[in-house]
């Protein structure tokens, strides 16, 4: 795989819609993280060889979390999730990563930060936290 323009990885958030969600672009991300985690489980005991550490497969706990700053794409986008975020709801979200593929599922917001200078723009940063299962789709 060649590589990747970060600028091109964007954020969109659903609107909930039923039986066809629709998502609309949040922001294209500036400065971002996507961070997957698969938690182990240890089941090591006197018993196991050599006292070689044992994890049991599939039993830990997976989440993923997403971090990223931008300017909001308008004024439409910075209300959708400031809504999300005062609401506390787990919303469906996407993360689309060009040529790579499109992350979907729930998430909570964790952190929105707002910031600007006085001769600049507007710019927030957000911490999504996965709520649910997260889904991936290779492009």
């Amino acid at each position: 795989m060649a590589g990747q323009k970060g600028r091109d990885v964007l954020l969109k958030i659903g609107d909930g819609g039923s039986p066809s969600e629709t998502f609309t672009t949040i922001a294209g991300l500036r400065a971002k993280t996507i961070s997957l985690n698969a938690r182990s489980v240890d089941a090591t005991s006197a018993e196991s060889t050599d006292a070689w550490r044992e994890l049991i497969a599939g039993a830990g706990v997976k989440s993923a979390t997403v971090t990223g700053a931008g300017v909001f794409k308008d004024a439409a986008s910075d209300a959708a999730m400031r809504a999300a975020f005062f609401a506390q709801t787990a919303g469906n979200w996407q993360l689309i990563i060009p040529s790579f593929g499109t992350l979907t599922g729930a998430f909570l917001i964790e952190a929105l930060d707002y910031t600007g200078d006085h001769d600049g723009e507007a710019a927030f940063a957000v911490t999504l936290a996965s709520a649910g299962a997260i889904s991936f789709t290779a492009a």
